[in-house]
């Protein structure tokens, strides 16, 4: 079975007959709340597509939608038995994030459909489907679109049937049919280090298998995000690039979703009633419009933690980037850095600088050895004998402090879902509100059920793994932990559901300047990632280094930026989590660039973008969640820039003392990376700054109302 090839292959569910109606033969559309988009959904010789246009332009062609099941593959034609239409306007308050009150405005379709009657009568079953006449195969199933003024979502749902509680999904053809010419910044997908490369730009038809969200730009006045929103009990999706005859759509490129499998092969292992996770298109005439769109967020349920005052953004420090550097270990020893004496210091100076809390890797047993291929040793809640986690529980409590924990569990997942309520009963006694997780293991090496490590194990994105990362959110919840995921399944909108899933890693962040062999991560990167990563969700980047250069740990390594660029990271970069990620001695020698870390809140109440080229430049201004402050931030790759920037988002009528933290005349990444300025000026709503950007430089600026 060729399950590219454009004739019938759709999918099939073992169901009763639904009651006979007037089948559409004609298409059926949907448009956004303004109009400005238009959805149109198509049977044509039994086959399920959909388009998509801005106004008279083409954002999408005609592509494929359809599941492919095990259990009762049927070829024949598909047929629309029923719509019903829908439109909701409402507004609802984020427990944190980047935006206070969220608007979700949407038109929604639903499509029913089931099997052409006549291709049933003939009974045309695929091989392998079932045969038993006491289940009588008949394709019906739903595909629900959400049309938004900057996007669009769409889902599979399958009904209950008495006869048959679960499915196989063997394959799952949804398409997206893009323009021709368009250019994309992506990822590939199913290589051995999850998520974490440098982002490739190429044409969109040089894109072999992509991660989400995949960014396109069609042309400059349209961008896409490609992505999926609600990822839950179904396996992540990739996006494949499909081989087409040259008459399709001219040059056009079609991407098809490929989902990461289990080792067995097995795609999706469904318990009915099922419902697919939403695919997504976020649209924009800007690729700042894309990180201002909700999309992702509204296509979550609500909260289900009634109770979320325990839940706090904030910023924090800790014993991390030393032993990134190599000055300390995270094995027991002579220069193990999870001590008693050197995590009372790090509680010392979050304390003297107001920052919430303090991390500890390293601090449980399990490290010593071969841990990355020996996750079974680690202990969650067993500390090294040099650390006295009852004394430093006590300490930190003292100092109006918390205690960060971190569970690194090396892949191994049922060494620790045999341990994590434990380890999370613990952290709830001790006051540690906030755990990092880690799962750091080449892909496709996840242990399977019953501890085994001979590859091929599970995909860090797969459904086993997705699975897992939802237990763990409850579990934390249940115990008033808040997450922070390393090697994480990609972000997809969760955190609305479950807001203690506060940020996670999922790309290269910070560490790879200390130790990656191919020089770190370039001065570009930071300038891409706010278009393409963050899209999803927020991202424990882990900024502020100002020892830029490691001459006494890694001479050959060094931070690719400006230090003020190092500053504007932790406005670009979003999370609720902010760590201060440098030793606190780099800190304390430079206290006038210190003070906008100890200033820059981690919780906003909006987000503008007042500039933005993707893999050149981009501005974004937010507003503080609890005062009128607002902070600016800009940063460029390796080229200097020179911006006009109106500061119309100030309240008009309005004086502020604008603090500005920027790169000197003479600074230059590669050459004199440490050279800044910090300077005050009085500004309005009618000022237009302008913002001079050194190459690999950044700026940054808090707006305090004079008032």
């Amino acid at each position: 079975m060729n399950l590219l090839h454009p004739v019938s292959i759709f999918l099939a569910l073992l169901s009763g007959f639904i009651p006979s109606g007037a089948v559409c033969a004609n298409p059926v559309a949907v448009t956004s709340p303004s109009g400005n988009l238009q959805v149109e959904i198509a049977t044509e010789n039994g086959e399920l597509s959909y388009s998509v246009r801005r106004g008279c332009e083409a954002v999408l062609h005609r592509s494929s939608l359809w599941l492919v099941l095990r259990e009762a593959d049927l070829t024949g034609g598909l047929a629309i038995v029923d719509t019903a239409r829908a439109t909701r306007d409402t507004t609802w308050t984020q427990v944190w994030g980047e935006f206070g009150d969220v608007r979700s405005h949407y038109r929604e379709l639903r499509v029913d459909l089931e099997s052409n009657p006549e291709a049933l009568s003939q009974g045309a079953l695929s091989p392998g489907a079932p045969s038993d006449d006491a289940i009588r195969p008949v394709a019906r199933f739903t595909i629900r679109f959400r049309v938004f003024d900057d996007g669009l979502g769409f889902r599979y749902e399958i009904p209950a049937h008495d006869g048959r509680d679960s499915v196989l999904v063997t394959d799952e053809v949804t398409e997206f049919g893009l323009p021709a010419g368009g250019r994309a910044w992506w990822i590939e997908s199913y290589r051995h280090n999850r998520y974490e490369y440098v982002t490739n730009e190429t044409p969109a038809g040089e894109i072999t298998v992509a991660h989400t969200p995949l960014t396109i730009r069609c042309d400059d006045d349209l961008y896409l995000s490609i992505h999926e929103a609600a990822l839950t009990n179904y396996a992540g999706m990739s996006l494949r690039r499909l081989a087409r005859t040259a008459g399709d759509f001219g040059k056009a490129v079609t991407l098809k979703a490929d989902l990461a499998p289990w080792s067995n092969g097995d795609l999706v292992r469904a318990e009915l009633p099922m419902r697919s996770p939403w695919r997504t298109v976020q649209i924009s005439e800007t690729p700042g419009g894309l990180i201002e769109s909700p999309l992702i967020l509204n296509l979550n349920e609500p909260s289900r933690i009634a109770d979320v005052s325990w839940i706090e953004p904030g910023k924090y420090v800790g014993i991390w980037w030393e032993m990134h550097l190599g000055k300390s270990t995270w094995g027991s020893g002579t220069k193990h850095g999870a001590t008693t004496a050197n995590t009372k210091r790090y509680l010392d100076f979050a304390a003297r600088h107001g920052f919430a809390g303090v991390l500890v890797e390293g601090w449980n047993v399990g490290w010593d050895g071969d841990w990355f291929r020996n996750g079974n040793a680690f202990r969650f809640t067993e500390p090294h004998r040099d650390f006295d986690r009852e004394t430093l529980t006590r300490y930190a409590a003292r100092k109006g402090v918390r205690l960060i924990g971190h569970h690194e569990t090396g892949a191994a997942i049922e060494n620790y879902e045999e341990q994590m309520a434990d380890a999370f009963a613990l952290c709830e006694r001790d006051g540690i509100r906030a755990v990092k997780t880690g799962y750091v293991s080449d892909d496709p090496n996840v242990q399977q059920p019953g501890g085994k490590s001979v590859p091929p194990g599970e995909w860090h994105y797969g459904q086993f793994m997705v699975e897992h990362f939802r237990r763990v959110v409850e579990a934390a919840a249940a115990r008033h932990v808040v997450l922070d995921v390393h090697e994480p399944v990609k972000a997809t909108g969760i955190r609305r559901t479950w807001p203690n899933m506060m940020t996670r890693e999922g790309a290269r962040g910070q560490e790879y300047n200390a130790w990656s062999g191919d020089g770190g991560n370039p001065p570009g990167h930071t300038t891409i990632l706010p278009f393409t990563r963050l899209l999803a969700g927020p991202m424990d980047f882990t900024p502020g280094i100002f020892d830029l250069h490691f001459d006494e740990y890694r001479p050959r390594n060094r931070v690719n930026t400006t230090l003020a660029k190092q500053l504007a990271l932790y406005v670009v970069i979003y999370s609720p989590l902010q760590m201060a990620a440098d030793l606190p001695e780099n800190y304390e020698a430079r206290p006038d660039a210190f003070q906008f870390i100890k200033d820059v809140p981690a919780d906003w109440r909006a987000t503008k973008v007042l500039h933005g080229a993707i893999g050149d430049y981009v501005t974004i201004a937010r507003l503080d969640r609890n005062s009128d402050d607002w902070y600016l931030a800009s940063v460029t790759d390796e080229e200097g820039r020179t911006l006009n920037t109106p500061l119309a988002f100030l309240d008009a009528g309005r004086k502020y003392r604008a603090t500005v933290y920027r790169d000197a005349a003479d600074a230059d990444w590669e050459t004199n990376a440490y050279a800044y300025v910090i300077e005050e000026r009085e500004v309005d709503a009618n000022t237009v700054l302008t913002i001079v950007l050194a190459p690999g430089g950044g700026q940054a600026i808090r707006f305090t109302p004079v008032d």
